[in-house]
C-alpha cells in the first residue's frame, strides 16, 4: 500500500464509484464497482491504520528521546524501541481479543 496515498483521494474515488454503481442499470458493472468501492474502503481503513500506528511510535519515540536527556544522533535506536514497544502492545491487544 502506498503511504503517501492521499485519504481525501481515497473517500473521493469511494463516492464516486458508488454513485456511478446507483445509476448504472448493467448488474455486473454494478457488482464490479461495487467490489471497487469494498476494496477502497479497505484501503483506507489501512491507510488510517497506519497513520494512527506512526503517530504512536512518533510520540513515543520522542518521550524515550526526552527521557534519556535528549541525545544527539540517537533517534534511529528510540524510533526502534518505540515500534517495538507499539508493535507489542497491539499483538497483546489482539491475544486479548481472540
Amino acid at each position: 500500500m502506498d503511504q503517501s496515498e492521499d485519504p481525501r483521494e481515497l473517500e473521493r474515488k469511494i463516492e464516486q464509484a458508488a454513485r456511478i454503481a446507483s445509476s448504472v442499470t448493467d448488474q455486473t458493472t454494478v457488482l464490479r464497482l461495487r467490489a471497487l468501492v469494498q476494496h477502497l474502503e479497505q484501503k483506507l481503513r489501512e491507510l488510517l491504520e497506519s497513520r494512527r500506528i506512526n503517530q504512536q511510535i512518533l510520540a513515543r519515540a520522542r518521550e524515550l528521546w526526552e527521557q534519556n536527556g535528549r541525545p544527539p544522533d540517537r533517534d534511529l535506536e528510540f524510533w526502534l524501541q518505540a515500534e517495538s514497544e507499539i508493535s507489542e502492545r497491539k499483538r497483546e491487544s489482539n491475544r486479548i481479543g481472540e
